[in-house]
């Protein structure tokens, strides 16, 4: 597919690239940015300015244009040890040992530290509760491997050790790993069961959203099911084969079926009772129901469920309602 980015694997002293026909012409930050690294823009622009990438083997600046060819390496630092403080925040933990820990986050909790949300994060409270992190997420980001947006609920793995971060990493950017997310959402689909297979980039005009109606970028699968339908609605299920920031949201909102409670991706749905079951939940109505993956050192199959929070479950419960009183 044009514009596919297909991940390279970390070599000990750091990520190289070569650059394709459809990547050429972009800044070399920004190509960084949507590769499969395990860092933010942000740290990726400290890097670049620490002289951290070469390209073609001399020294790589952030506003660099790149060319068909063009050889990227990019050898950040070693991580650091976590400064963050530690917080003491009960955490509904489903499973831990010696290398990782599997919580059930709340929506709400933000994952890492970031402008106006530097304090009641889950790292801070991961830290209370472990002592430990893994460092390969860096200061901000420590035992971080893959995160779930603050108003999105539901199975999350953190890293203990480097070891254990390296292997999980390993199979994110494989797309082993199994995922899939509840979602109330707006309208009716015309068959069960189906599959979104898109590119996936920032968009143009808002840096905060992301669109699958780019001419650049990675490519976003996401197959899903009408686990029950509703009135004016549904309740479906999103298995991710890829797993793009806000690849899910994106996904139904761009195939006209927005999650409720989301404003990001959609306004306030025409339907009456979907608008006040989306203002009751203040939040969208998005839950990481199931993670299922090897275990990086012992090799174990671990597979981890979450029921619907109750938020969740009280809308799901007024629209059954509604649908009984249709129905009568």
């Amino acid at each position: 597919m044009k514009g596919e980015l297909a991940p390279a694997p970390p070599a000990p002293e750091g990520y190289r690239f070569t650059v394709t026909a459809d990547e050429a012409g972009q800044r070399l930050d920004s190509y960084l940015v949507v590769r499969e690294i395990p860092h933010s823009r942000s740290q990726i622009k400290r890097h670049l300015d620490a002289g951290s990438c070469l390209v073609n083997d001399e020294a790589g600046r952030p506003a660099q244009r790149l060319k068909q060819g063009d050889v990227v390496n990019y050898a950040p630092p070693p991580a650091t040890a976590s400064e963050l403080r530690p917080e003491h925040v009960a955490l509904a933990v489903l499973y831990e040992d010696d290398e990782l820990i599997v919580i059930d986050k709340p929506a709400g909790m933000v994952v890492h530290p970031a402008p106006g949300h530097l304090e009641g994060t889950l790292v801070a409270a991961l830290l209370g509760h472990c002592r430990q992190l893994s460092g390969v997420g860096g200061v901000l980001r420590p035992g971080i491997v893959h995160r779930l947006d603050k108003l999105t609920s539901g199975v999350m793995v953190a890293t203990k050790t480097d070891r254990a971060h390296e292997g999980l990493g390993e199979q994110f950017r494989r797309h082993t790993i199994e995922r899939a997310y509840l979602a109330l959402v707006v309208g009716r689909f015309a068959t069960a069961t189906g599959s979104f297979r898109t590119l996936h980039g920032r968009h143009p005009h808002d840096r905060k959203r992301f669109t699958s109606r780019c001419e650049r970028g990675r490519t976003a699968i996401t197959h899903w099911r009408v686990v029950e339908p509703l009135p004016a609605s549904s309740l479906v299920e999103a298995r991710l084969e890829t797993g793009r920031t806000h690849q899910v949201r994106v996904h139904l909102a761009e195939h006209g079926h927005q999650v409720l409670g989301d404003p990001l991706y959609g306004g306030p749905p025409a339907d009456p009772l979907l608008r006040e079951v989306g203002r009751a939940l203040q939040r969208q109505a998005l839950h990481a129901c199931l993670l299922a993956f090897v275990h990086p050192v012992s090799g174990a199959q671990l597979s981890f469920a979450s029921p619907l929070p109750a938020d969740m479950a009280q809308a799901l419960a007024r629209l059954r309602a509604a649908r009984g009183g249709q129905d009568g």
